[in-house]
């Protein structure tokens, strides 16, 4: 199983970056495969917003999420929509750029007013891109996420409990996508005597 973790907000610490940390906090404990993790806002911006394809950086963030079995991606809500940066990083990936991969979408945001963002506005930009699967995403507010006095956010218990539910949820719907789909991506192959019809 590889995991690409997708971090959309302009702020290396940031609410919506402690979301994805806990996630790839709990994909460690389980021992998954390969566990990634890509801050957009660390690649170069001129290459980003001009879409230049030749830089370097930008090809290998696009190819780690071709090679991506999940993708979990974790932005920031501001004015209601996904983060900017968010945008213009999946404006970069081709039509069907999510083919065959599950989708697990996190936000954060000072209200829970904002939290349709999810479905409204990201959702059907992933479905867009051709997501196989994409699941309930997670929301929180800035009351569930704490700053200490240390500089470190934590998470109210029962966001990480909402959390560590979609992160099962997670690994037990790849694991059921692995068990139905073959490895070319198309449904097994299934022997004529096991086939049943009715008329």
């Amino acid at each position: 199983m590889s995991v690409l973790l997708i971090q959309a907000s302009p702020s290396a610490q940031s609410r919506s970056a402690a979301l994805l940390n806990a996630v790839q906090q709990q994909l460690l404990q389980e021992r998954v495969g390969h566990v990634e993790q890509l801050r957009i806002a660390s690649l170069p911006a001129q290459a980003l917003l001009l879409a230049n394809a030749e830089d370097a950086q930008l090809r290998q963030a696009l190819a780690a999420v071709q090679h991506a079995q999940v993708v979990v991606i974790a932005t920031p809500v501001y004015k209601a929509a996904y983060s900017g940066l968010l945008k213009v990083f999946l404006d970069l990936l081709p039509q069907a750029g999510l083919k065959g991969k599950t989708v697990l979408p996190l936000a954060t945001g000072g209200s829970p007013n904002h939290m349709l963002a999810l479905d409204y506005a990201l959702r059907p930009v992933l479905q867009s891109l051709s997501a196989r699967h994409i699941l309930p995403g997670v929301y929180g507010v800035e009351g569930q996420i704490v700053l200490t006095p240390e500089g470190a956010y934590t998470l109210e218990a029962q966001l990480q409990a909402r959390l560590h539910d979609a992160v099962t949820n997670l690994l037990q719907e790849h694991a059921r996508i692995s068990r139905v789909v073959g490895q070319d991506g198309g449904f097994e192959a299934i022997a004529f005597a096991h086939v049943r019809c009715s008329v």
